[in-house]
C-alpha cells in the first residue's frame, strides 16, 4: 500500500493495514510493533482485538499487551509506559523475552509474570501511552482512536461503575494533557473514529478519519 493521505470519514480494511506492515522491515528486532493509543474508552481493545484476529487468521505468531496490565493504578500510566519500554519493547530488540507482570486492580499490586518471547511476528500494545514517543522507532504502525467525552464517560461508567465516576473524570484530565505533552495524535499513522456513523464491516474494517501511512525503506532500528 502506497503512503496516502485523506481527510475524511472512510472504511478501511485492517487486512490492507497488515499488508503494508508486513511489507516493510520489523523494527523491534525480528517481531513487528503496532501501537493503539487515544483516550479512554475509545475502543482501543476492540480495534486491538480485531487486528489481532485479522493477524491470526494469517497464522502469524501474535501478542496483545493492553497497558491497563501494566499501569500501577490510576496514577501509574507513565510508569507503565516505563516498564513497557524498559522490560519488554528494548529486551526483545535486544534479541531477549520481554518481561511484565499483570497489574491487579482488585488487589493493587502487580501480580503474576507474563512472557513475550522473542518468536512473536506481531506485536499489538493498545491502552494509553502505548504510542508515547519512546516507542516510535519500534514501531511499523501507530493508530489514534478517537470518539466525544460523553461517549467515552458512559462506556466507562457502564463498564466500572458509577463509584469511579471520579477516577475516570481526573483521568480524563491527565490524558488530555498528556497526549498534549506527546503529540500522540499528530503522530499517528492512521485516525479511527471510534464510534463511526459510516456503514461499515466491523469485524473487518475501520472508518478513519485521517492516513497518512509511513513510507517503506530498508532501515529498522
Amino acid at each position: 500500500m502506497e503512503s496516502t493521505e485523506t481527510e475524511h470519514l472512510a472504511p478501511l480494511t485492517i487486512d490492507s493495514l497488515l499488508d503494508h506492515v508486513q511489507a516493510a522491515p520489523p523494527r523491534l528486532g525480528k517481531t513487528r510493533l503496532i501501537g493503539i493509543d487515544g483516550p479512554a474508552g475509545s475502543g482501543k481493545s476492540t480495534l486491538a482485538a480485531s487486528f489481532a484476529a485479522r493477524a491470526e487468521a494469517r497464522e502469524l505468531n501474535t501478542r496483545v499487551i493492553h497497558m491497563d496490565d501494566l499501569y500501577d493504578g490510576w496514577t501509574g500510566a507513565e510508569r507503565g509506559f516505563g516498564l513497557l519500554r524498559d522490560h519488554v519493547l528494548q529486551r526483545i530488540a535486544d534479541g531477549r523475552e520481554g518481561r511484565y507482570r499483570r497489574y491487579d486492580w482488585h488487589v493493587g499490586a502487580y501480580a503474576e509474570l507474563h512472557v513475550v518471547p522473542v518468536t512473536v511476528e506481531l506485536l499489538i500494545v493498545e491502552g494509553v501511552t502505548a504510542c508515547d514517543r519512546d516507542a516510535d522507532h519500534w514501531q511499523s504502525l501507530r493508530l489514534w482512536i478517537e470518539t466525544s467525552n460523553e461517549v467515552r464517560l458512559d462506556r466507562g461508567i457502564a463498564r466500572d461503575g458509577e463509584a469511579l465516576r471520579d477516577h475516570w473524570l481526573e483521568w480524563m484530565r491527565w490524558e488530555r494533557d498528556h497526549f498534549a505533552d506527546q503529540a500522540t495524535r499528530s503522530r499517528a499513522h492512521v485516525i479511527v473514529d471510534g464510534n463511526p456513523s459510516v456503514p461499515h464491516d466491523p469485524i473487518l474494517e475501520l472508518v478513519t478519519k485521517s492516513v497518512a501511512l509511513p513510507p517503506h525503506d530498508s532501515a529498522a532500528s
